[in-house]
C-alpha cells in the first residue's frame, strides 16, 4: 500500500477497523532455519514483531490485540526451546512492568500459569494490577493457553457454581464469563501468518464469527503494511452474523 491506515482519513472516516484483531505467532522456527540460525533466533525475532505491531495496532486505534503465544501442545517442545520462549517472555514482562502505564497500555495474559515459574507468575500479577489503574489499548497472550482447555475449564467452573446455587441458568453470554477472555470483546479479525491455514486450538469459542485472514508471510517478517493488507480485506468482507444483507 502507498500509505499507512495512519494517514489514510478516508478509512478513520469510515469508521472500518476491528475493534479486537488476533493473530496466531507462527513460523518463528522456520524464519531462522531458512538463516541458518537457532529456533530461539526466531522466537527472539517474533518477540520484536510482536512489540511493533502492538504498537501499530494501538496507534491506528485497535482496542484489543489478542496473540497466541506459547499453546498447552507447546510444551512437546525441546526444553532448550521452551526455556527460550519463557525466558523472552520474563524479559518483556519485566519490560512491560516500567513501561505499560505510562504508555497506557493494558497487559492480559491468557491462559492457564498455575505451571509457569514463580517469577513469571508474580511479573503476570503485577501487570495484572498495573493494568487496573487506567484505560487504554489492551494486549492479550495467550500462555500455555489451548482453545478446548478453556472450553472444558469454563465447563467445570460453571458446574461448580451452579451446584453451589452461585449461577443461573446457562446462556451463551453467561457462560462466556467463565472463559478466559470475559470480558474482552470477540475477536473480530484473526490472522494467521506463516502459511497454515487453520486456527490450531487458539480462541475456539471467541472466533466463531471472527473473519478469517491466512498469509504465508512468517511472524518474524509481518510488518506494518501486512496489518494494512488485512485491514483492506475485512473491510471488504460482508460480516452478516447469520443473517441476510438487506
Amino acid at each position: 500500500m502507498a500509505e499507512n491506515i495512519t494517514n489514510n482519513a478516508a478509512w478513520e472516516q469510515a469508521k472500518c477497523l476491528p475493534r479486537h484483531i488476533a493473530i496466531i505467532l507462527d513460523g518463528n522456527g522456520r524464519w531462522a532455519k531458512k538463516r541458518g540460525l537457532p529456533r530461539t533466533a526466531g522466537h527472539a525475532a517474533g518477540a520484536e514483531t510482536f512489540r511493533r505491531i502492538a504498537t501499530y495496532c494501538k496507534n491506528i486505534g485497535i482496542e484489543y490485540l489478542t496473540v497466541y503465544a506459547f499453546s498447552t501442545e507447546n510444551w512437546k517442545r525441546p526444553r532448550e526451546e521452551i526455556d527460550a520462549i519463557m525466558n523472552l517472555l520474563g524479559k518483556y514482562l519485566r519490560e512491560s512492568v516500567e513501561t505499560m502505564e505510562r504508555d497506557h497500555i493494558k497487559l492480559k495474559i491468557l491462559g492457564d500459569p498455575a505451571v509457569l515459574s514463580p517469577e513469571l507468575r508474580e511479573l503476570i500479577d503485577e501487570t495484572a494490577d498495573i493494568s487496573t489503574r487506567y484505560e487504554g489499548f489492551q494486549a492479550n497472550v495467550c500462555l500455555n493457553y489451548g482453545g478446548r482447555g478453556e472450553i472444558v475449564r469454563a465447563a467445570m467452573r460453571y458446574a461448580e457454581d451452579y451446584k453451589a446455587g452461585k449461577a443461573g441458568p446457562l446462556t451463551e453470554e453467561s457462560f462466556s464469563n467463565y472463559m478466559f477472555s470475559a470480558g474482552i470483546p470477540d475477536p473480530d479479525l484473526v490472522i494467521r501468518p506463516g502459511g497454515e491455514m487453520r486456527l490450531s486450538n487458539f480462541l475456539m469459542w471467541e472466533s466463531a464469527y471472527s473473519e478469517l485472514i491466512f498469509t504465508d508471510v512468517l511472524w518474524p517478517d509481518f510488518t506494518e503494511r501486512d496489518i494494512d493488507a488485512a485491514l483492506e480485506e475485512y473491510r471488504r468482507r460482508d460480516r452478516r452474523f447469520g443473517g441476510i444483507k438487506k
